[in-house]
């Protein structure tokens, strides 16, 4: 079986280096001619960098007995891989006919430069809310995230648990750092659910989505366009 150590490898071997419109319109012109397909590709692409950016800080830190900081990076994992299932989910609900496809326009809008700290005009996705959504298809996630909060915060895990030890016979409290004794062993198991749930969103769902949704958008243009054309009078 593969570890999460050669799959970053693989990884780091294959991660795309460039999106181009052309390309797109080349494979399917009627379709790339709107801007969401593209958005979700760029979206889809950048997460994956950033998973495998995270993925090999958490190796290096584990190496060096830093579990707290991996742990930390998980969590942030464990984000970046809700994005992405958001990402999926969202699209089949438009194939689904559950979603619009203006709607998801702007979701990918989100996706792409949404932010907390108004760098960008447009707010960001609600962590939770895409962590709610990643729980359905992959259950788990979302205790799973709680879990490591728990360390990334100076609660009880991330201060008393992580760095003391008490000695009732003695009324004494000694200080060390506990986190590979006590959190180590859920470290690379951990991981590398993340890491194959990631790829899996990756590799397989988003290819048969971003299909399916080409053909969706074939079939659908002219009423995309004359909607598009009534948002437009409305508007003006």
């Amino acid at each position: 079986m593969e570890t999460f150590r050669e799959r970053l490898l693989r990884w780091g071997q294959s991660r795309c280096e460039v999106v181009e419109v052309a390309s797109l319109f080349a494979r399917c012109p009627i379709a790339h001619k709107w801007k969401a397909p593209m958005r979700s590709l760029v979206v889809r692409e950048a997460l994956f960098w950033r998973m495998h950016d995270l993925g090999e800080q958490v190796l290096l830190l584990m190496e060096h007995g830093r579990i707290l900081g991996a742990r930390i990076l998980l969590r942030s994992a464990i984000e970046t891989l809700a994005l992405l299932i958001y990402l999926n989910r969202k699209m089949k609900s438009v194939l689904d006919g559950d979603l619009s496809y203006f709607d998801f326009d702007d979701i990918t809008k989100q996706l792409l430069m949404g932010s907390k700290n108004q760098a960008t005009a447009i707010a960001a996705v609600n962590v939770l809310t895409v962590l709610k959504h990643a729980d359905k298809d992959h259950p788990g996630i979302l205790a799973m995230h709680e879990h490591l909060s728990e360390s990334a915060h100076p609660n009880y895990d991330g201060v008393l648990y992580g760095y003391t030890n008490l000695d009732p016979e003695k009324f004494e409290t000694t200080f060390a750092n506990n986190w590979e004794r006590r959190f180590g062993k859920e470290q690379e198991p951990g991981t590398a659910f993340v890491l194959a749930a990631f790829e899996h969103e990756y590799n397989v769902l988003w290819h048969q989505h971003m299909t399916d949704f080409e053909a969706w958008l074939r079939a659908h243009d002219d009423q995309l366009e004359a909607e598009l054309r009534s948002r437009k009078t409305e508007g003006s």
